[in-house]
């Protein structure tokens, strides 16, 4: 959508797959595989906006991937970053229902390995250098959020 309205848009992800299906859908979007792990700034440069939507729940280590993140936005860019929200009440809500098991199923590959509220998604965020950050759910009624947005600057 961003490259349609004459923005450069660039992609990252660890998967030849998903980076093919770029190529075929989007051939104007420049992609690559690589790793969030690596200094992708010293590769591609640095960003006035960068996106990553529901990828850091499905770190091994969120850590270095925020530290990675935040070195791809350029002095007084923007970051926007989504994970699945995880708190008190839809954790409660999930056990008792019964849907807790289908969502935690480890045979799932690719699965999500981090979990995350408010609290530690902004001590991530916090830990990764971010000074700006400005938290939201979305989705649903507040305790039973679908995604916790954060919006960083630098």
């Amino acid at each position: 959508m961003l490259s349609a309205l004459g923005f450069e848009a660039r992609g990252v992800d660890v998967s030849p797959d998903c980076i093919a299906q770029v190529h075929l859908n989007y051939p104007h979007v420049k992609a690559e595989v690589d790793s969030a792990y690596e200094d992708l700034s010293a590769k591609y440069g640095r960003f006035p906006l960068v996106l990553s939507l529901d990828v850091i729940e499905h770190c091994f280590d969120p850590g270095a991937f925020a530290r990675t993140f935040r070195n791809l936005i350029e002095p007084g860019g923007i970051g926007f970053l989504s994970t699945p929200f995880h708190g008190y009440w839809k954790n409660l809500a999930m056990a008792v229902t019964g849907t807790m098991q289908e969502y935690y199923m480890s045979q799932v590959l690719g699965g999500h390995i981090k979990f995350f509220s408010e609290e530690t998604f902004r001590h991530l965020l916090e830990g990764a250098g971010f000074k700006s950050i400005v938290l939201s759910r979305m989705g649903r009624i507040r305790p039973l959020a679908k995604s916790l947005v954060a919006i960083v600057k630098c």
